[in-house]
C-alpha cells in the first residue's frame, strides 16, 4: 500500500515551504541563546516568541527541490510531507514499511525518486545497495498504482534517482542502466528548474522524455485527417491539433538523458518577452494562420489513404495516426506560437496547423532552422556549435559526425562536477565571470583539427581515426570527456592555484588562449606517440590516459611552476599568433624532460624566435647602456667638473680608473676619450660610489646599495649572452630575458625623463624572474 500521496492542488503551504532554502521555527525569548549556539539565526521577534532560520542540511534541500520541480511540472499527485510510504502486507498498520524521498502520480506515469547527496564531491561506496534496494520496489508501486490510482491506460513506471555531489563511474552508470533506474545529478536538477522557469508546464514532457525515451505512452496515440504531398525530394503532412497535445510530443532542443544541454538553448531559441506576448495576443482571441512548422521520423507515423475523386493531384488525402511517445516532433519553425499555450487555458480546445516533414535529415532540419530564422532573428555562430550534436548526431560524414560528438563532449565536461571544466564553458548568451570564461567555440576550434578524431585520409577517405575515435557515438564522446578530464586534470592537480584563478589577476591557464595551447600539445603528444608505433586507436581509455600522463604532469607542473610574472607574460600571449608562441614554449619545455618528443616545426620555430630575440636583446641592451652611459657622465661633469681629470678622480672609483686604463693601453687608445671604453658593469660601481648623486636616479627603491643596482649586473649577464648567441655560440636569449631587458629599458627612458617620482623602478626579481 503506498501512503501519504495527495492530490497535488492540496499541498500549496507545503510547496511554499519546500521553496524556501531556509527552515523556520518560533521559540521563547528564553530559547534564543541556546539556538543560535546550533546555528539558528534571529528573524523576527514577537512579543511571547522570536521567529528563527537556519540553511536546510543539503539533504533536505536536495528533496525539496526535486519535489518542487514536480510540483511545478503540474504533477497531478505528490507524496507529502515526510515522503511517501510503501506498506507490505494487507493489512493498514501491520507489515513493514519502506520510505519513499519522492513520488509522483501522472495519469502517463508512476515516478519514484530517491535523493542521495553528499557536502562534497565524492564517490558513493554503497551505490549498488542503494541502486538495488530501489529496483527491487518497482513491482510492489506498479501494482499498488494499479489498485489505488487506476487509469484507463497502463502507466509507465519510473524509477529514478536525484544524486547531488556524487561521483558516478562507467560500471555505476552501467549497473543503473540495467536496473532500469534513471540517474539524474545538479546539473539535471538546474536544468529543468530553468526549463520549467522558461516554458511553464510544457518542460514536463520534457523531463518525462527524458527519463522514458522512446517508450509507448498508452494515451498519447492520435489520429487526425491529414493531407500526404511532397515539398523537394521530401515527404510531408498538413493537418490541425490542439496545442495540448502537440506541446506532449514536441521538442525544440533534444537532450538525451544523461547528458549535457542547456536550458540556455530554449532562452536562445525563443524570447520570454515574446512567448508573454504571444499568450496575451491567444488570450484576445488572436488566430494564427500559418504553420507550425516540425519534422517526425517515419517509425512514429501511419497513414491510411481515403477514397478522393481527383486521381491527378500528388497530393493524398487520408488518416494520420501518430503513435504514443513524448518527444518525437521537432519544432523547426512555430516554437513561440506553440509554447505560449503552455498553461494556458486554450491549450485543449484550441486548433494549430501543423506540417510535419517525415524523417527530415538533421542537417536538412538545421538549414531550414537557420534559413527561417535568419529572415527574423540572426542565429549566433556559437550557439549553433552548440546545437551540432542535434543537428549532426546522426550524420553519414564521419568527419560532420565527429564535431557533434566533439560538441557534446564539451558540454559534458561542463555539467559534469568530476571534470575540471565544471562550471566553467561560457557557452553562448551567458554572462562571462572570472571563473566561467572558457567558451565553449575555442575548446570547439581547437579541437575539431585533424589528428583526434579523424586521422590520415587519402583522395578524400578517411585511411585510418585517431586516438579519440571509438566507433559508436556514445562511446567517443565517452573517450573524449575521460581523455580531457584526465589531461586537465593531470595541470589542474599540479598548477591548481593558476587553474582555480580563472580570468582574475594572476590568472591565464584557465582561458581561452592557455586551453587552446594545452589542447594543442595533447594533439602533439598524441602524434608523437603514433609516431613512436603506438596505436593509439586500439588502446582502451584508461591505456590511453596512462601513456599521455607522464607528457599531462609534466605539463602542468610547468605551469605550477611559473612565478605571477611569467604566467602574465603567459597571459600575453593572445590570438593565433600568441598561441603558436605558447604551444612552442610549452613543447620545448617537454622536449627537455622526454627527449624523444620533438614535434615537427618546433626546432625551426625556436631557432628563429631566438635569432629574432637576440637581435631585439642586443638592440635593447645597446639602449639601456647608451642611456646609462649619457646620464652618468652628464651628472659627474654636473658634479665635478666638466674637465676629464676632474670626474675621472672624484667620481669613478679607482677600480674601474684601472681597469679602463688598461683596456685604453691594450687598444693603444683607438676609441679617443675615457668614456669610451666604459663597459656596462662599470656603471654599478660608478652609481655606488656616488651613492647620494644617483639612489633616485638609476636604482631600485628597496634593499640595500647592491640590491637596489643589481638590475644592471643582471642586464650584463645577458649582454654576456647576447654576444655570444651573435658570435655562433649556443647560449640563446629567453623571452623572459627580452622581456626583462625591455621592461627595464622602458622604467628608464620614464626616471631619465622625470615621469616618474617614486625614487625607483620595479626591482629587478619583480619584472622578471630569471632561470
Amino acid at each position: 500500500m503506498l501512503e501519504n500521496v495527495v492530490l497535488a492542488e492540496d499541498l500549496r503551504g507545503l510547496a511554499r515551504r519546500k521553496k524556501r532554502a531556509d527552515v523556520y521555527k518560533s521559540v521563547r525569548h528564553a530559547l534564543v541563546e541556546e539556538e543560535k549556539a546550533n546555528g539558528w539565526v534571529v528573524v523576527a521577534k514577537n512579543k511571547t516568541s522570536t521567529r528563527l532560520s537556519k540553511p536546510k542540511t543539503h539533504s533536505v534541500l536536495l528533496e525539496d527541490r526535486v519535489w518542487s520541480l514536480l510540483y511545478r511540472l503540474g504533477c497531478k499527485f505528490l507524496s507529502g510531507d515526510g515522503g511517501a510510504r510503501l506498506r507490505s502486507g494487507s493489512g493498514e498498520s501491520d507489515g513493514p514499511t519502506t520510505q519513499l524521498d519522492i513520488v509522483g502520480i501522472d495519469d502517463e506515469i508512476g515516478l519514484v525518486i530517491e535523493c542521495k547527496s553528499s557536502e562534497a564531491p565524492q564517490r558513493r561506496p554503497k551505490f549498488s545497495e542503494e541502486l538495488a534496494k530501489l529496483a527491487g520496489i518497482r513491482d510492489h508501486v506498479s501494482r499498488d498504482l494499479r489498485d489505488g490510482f487506476s487509469t484507463p491506460h497502463k502507466r509507465q513506471i519510473v524509477l529514478a534517482m536525484f544524486t547531488f555531489n556524487s561521483i558516478l563511474n562507467d560500471n555505476d552508470r552501467r549497473r543503473a542502466e540495467e536496473a532500469k533506474v534513471a540517474l539524474l545529478n545538479e546539473s539535471d536538477l538546474e536544468y529543468y528548474e530553468g526549463l520549467v522557469a522558461h516554458l511553464g508546464p510544457a518542460a514536463r514532457y520534457q523531463f518525462l522524455a527524458d527519463l522514458v525515451p522512446g517508450k509507448t505512452i498508452s494515451n498519447l496515440e492520435i489520429t487526425v485527417p491529414a493531407v500526404r504531398n511532397k515539398i523537394g525530394p521530401y515527404q510531408c503532412y498538413s493537418f490541425c491539433v490542439s496545442p495540448e497535445y502537440l506541446l506532449k510530443i514536441a521538442y525544440v532542443s533534444h537532450r538525451a538523458k544523461g547528458k549535457a544541454s542547456g536550458v540556455d538553448k530554449y532562452q536562445r531559441m525563443m524570447r520570454k518577452s515574446r512567448l508573454n506576448a504571444i499568450r496575451e495576443y491567444i488570450s484576445n482571441d488572436g488566430i494564427f494562420p500559418t504553420n507550425i512548422v516540425v519534422n517526425i521520423p517515419d517509425k512514429w507515423l501511419h497513414f491510411d489513404r481515403a477514397q478522393q475523386d481527383s486521381v491527378e493531384s500528388p497530393a493524398l488525402v487520408g488518416w494520420l495516426h501518430i503513435r504514443s511517445a513524448y518527444r518525437v516532433a521537432w519544432v523547426i519553425d512555430g516554437q513561440h506560437r506553440l509554447f505560449a499555450y503552455s498553461g494556458h487555458p486554450k491549450a485543449a480546445r484550441s486548433l494549430l496547423p501543423v506540417l510535419a516533414f517525415v524523417g527530415l535529415p538533421p542537417s536538412e532540419q538545421a538549414r531550414l532552422f537557420v534559413d527561417i530564422n535568419a529572415e527574423q532573428r540572426k542565429v549566433k555562430q556559437n550557439l549553433l556549435q552548440e546545437l551540432y550534436a542535434d543537428f549532426h548526431w546522426e550524420a553519414d560524414d564521419p568527419e560532420v559526425r565527429s564535431r557533434a560528438i566533439l560538441s557534446r563532449a564539451i558540454q559534458e565536461l561542463d555539467s559534469d562536477p568530476s571534470s575540471p571544466f565544471f562550471g566553467r564553458i561560457l557557452k553562448a548568451d551567458e554572462l562571462r565571470t572570472e571563473m566561467r570564461c572558457i567558451s565553449l567555440t575555442s575548446v570547439f576550434q581547437a579541437m575539431e583539427k585533424r589528428g583526434f578524431y579523424i586521422g590520415r585520409t587519402k583522395h578524400g577517405q578517411i585511411v585510418d581515426y585517431g586516438p579519440l575515435w571509438a566507433g559508436e557515438n556514445e562511446t567517443t564522446v565517452r573517450r573524449t570527456v575521460t581523455v580531457l578530464c584526465a589531461w586537465f586534470g593531470f595541470i589542474h592537480d599540479n598548477a591548481r592555484r593558476a587553474w582555480e584563478l580563472g580570468s582574475a589577476d594572476g590568472g591565464g591557464l584557465a582561458m581561452n588562449d592557455g586551453i587552446t595551447v594545452c589542447i594543442n600539445v595533447l594533439r602533439s603528444v598524441l602524434q608523437h606517440l603514433e609516431g613512436k608505433g603506438h596505436r593509439l586507436v586500439t588502446l582502451d581509455d584508461n591505456e590511453l590516459v596512462a601513456i599521455i600522463e607522464p607528457f599531462g604532469k609534466t605539463l602542468g607542473r610547468y605551469f605550477g611552476e611559473m612565478s605571477s610574472e611569467q604566467m602574465t607574460r603567459f597571459r600575453s600571449l593572445r590570438g593565433m599568433q600568441g598561441q603558436t608562441a605558447g604551444t612552442r614554449r610549452c613543447q620545448e619545455m617537454l622536449r627537455r624532460e622526454h627527449e624523444s618528443f620533438n614535434p615537427p616545426g618546433l626546432a625551426e620555430f625556436l631557432e628563429a624566435e631566438r635569432t629574432e630575440t637576440t637581435k631585439q636583446a642586443t638592440e635593447s641592451i645597446m639602449k639601456i647602456e647608451a642611456i646609462l652611459q649619457k646620464t652618468v657622465l652628464e651628472e659627474l661633469k654636473r658634479e665635478f667638473g666638466a674637465e676629464e681629470n676632474d670626474w675621472w678622480f672624484q667620481g669613478v672609483p679607482k677600480a674601474v680608473r684601472k681597469k679602463l686604463d688598461d683596456r685604453m693601453n691594450e687598444d693603444e687608445g683607438k676609441l679617443g676619450r675615457r668614456e669610451h671604453y666604459f663597459d656596462l658593469i662599470d656603471y654599478r660601481e660608478i652609481i655606488q660610489k656616488n651613492w647620494l648623486l644617483f639612489q633616485d636616479l638609476l636604482s631600485d627603491p628597496k634593499g640595500n646599495k647592491d640590491a637596489r643596482t643589481k638590475w644592471i649586473a643582471d642586464v650584463n649577464e645577458i649582454r654576456k649572452s647576447a654576444v655570444h648567441a651573435s658570435r655562433g655560440i649556443h647560449m640563446p636569449i629567453t623571452p623572459e630575458e627580452l622581456a626583462f631587458l625591455q621592461q627595464r629599458e622602458e622604467w628608464l627612458v620614464r626616471k631619465i625623463a622625470g615621469t616618474t617620482d617614486d625614487g625607483g623602478g620595479t626591482n629587478s626579481q619583480e619584472v622578471a624572474e630569471r632561470p
